[in-house]
């Protein structure tokens, strides 16, 4: 339960880190390629209307370069402190 929550804790590090690079880079013309990628989700998102409930379900997924990188740098530091 702990190696599971430890790698949960590192993907969603590398994923803020990653983002974070990505934005940080876009406008610096030879780190640019860090924030290339893609979009793709439910767009526009799915929507049920009961009358007195209404159900909106969507999902968006960003994936860019840094993000990629980061996600493995986290991963494989992650799991050398750890074991």
């Amino acid at each position: 339960m702990k190696q599971t929550l430890w790698l949960v804790f590192l993907v969603c590090s590398g994923i803020v880190l990653g983002s974070l690079v990505s934005e940080l880079t876009s406008g610096i013309s030879w780190l640019s390629w860090l924030s290339y990628g893609l979009d793709f989700g439910l767009n526009p998102p799915f929507s049920l209307d009961l009358g007195a409930i209404t159900l909106t379900i969507g999902l968006s997924v960003s994936l860019t370069v840094g993000v990629i990188i980061f996600v493995a740098f986290a991963i494989l530091v992650g799991v050398k402190i750890r074991f």
